[in-house]
Formats: structure tokens, sequence, C-alpha cells
């Protein structure tokens, strides 16, 4: 039987310095839906631009405010939050009609805001919008 060999002072010490690094990986993926997602949605109602800016049948990515808008063909608006609710990341890229968010690949449909791709499972948190003097201006939901 051979003998295991001791663990040296440098082994021991990359493995010290490399646990806060694991650490930070696993906290970022631990938010999840329980409520982390939620955190960095608007809490007050924010102006985003407007109103031309979201066109019939599309959407518009406000980064800043973590928020999208689209635009039905009647000319409704729908916002909602763009912190995925798998990992509370903020998503960041708008393709067509779809949100891409950049930790794990989740997609939403920025029209009803369900997921068309896991690993997310919730769909993104409605929230209110309104015009008020040309201007787009979106809440937490009533």
């Amino acid at each position: 039987m051979a003998a295991r060999p001791e663990a040296t002072r440098r082994t021991v010490l990359r493995g010290a310095a490399l646990a806060p690094v694991a650490g930070i990986g696993l906290a970022a993926c631990s938010a999840g839906s329980a409520g982390g997602a939620a955190d960095n949605a608007p809490t007050a109602p924010v102006t985003l631009g407007p109103e031309s800016e979201v066109p019939k049948g599309g959407a518009k990515l406000y980064r800043d405010a973590n928020v999208v808008v689209s635009r039905a063909a009647d000319g409704s608006l729908k916002a909602y939050s763009t912190i995925c609710t798998h990992a509370g990341c903020p998503i960041n890229k708008l393709a067509g009609t779809t949100l891409v968010c950049p930790c794990h690949g989740s997609r939403f449909d920025a029209v009803t805001g369900k997921v068309v791709q896991a690993p997310a499972t919730e769909p993104l948190h409605e929230l209110s919008v309104e015009v008020k003097n040309g201007g787009i201006v979106a809440g937490p939901a009533a």
C-alpha cells in the first residue's frame, strides 16, 4: 500500500488563497429566485425615455434602470425587470424581442416576460408602465 504524500506548505497556502474566490462564484449562483432577483428592480417610478423609442412589435432595453419595455401591435406597452430570475444577474442583451442573460444563458421573451430558455424557470417580474408627458415611466407593479 502506497503512502499518501503529505501536503506541502505551498499546497496549503494555494488552497487557502483559492477558497474565497470559489465562494464568490457560489454566492453569485445562489441568489436564485428566492427574492434576490427583484432586489435591483425599480422600487419607485423611473422615467426611461421618450415613448417613440419603443417601436410597435418591438422592445427597448434600458440597461441603467434594469427594465425592458415592449410595445404590442395595438400600441400598448409592457415593462419587465431585467434582473434574471435564475441567479439575479442584470440582463444586458436584447436580440429582437429576446433578452439574453450573460451569466448562464437564460432567455426571456421581452413581450411576455416568459422564459424561453433555461436554466431560469420563473418569468421576469412585471412592472407598471405608463406614458407621462411623452416619456415612458416604469415602476413597481401595483
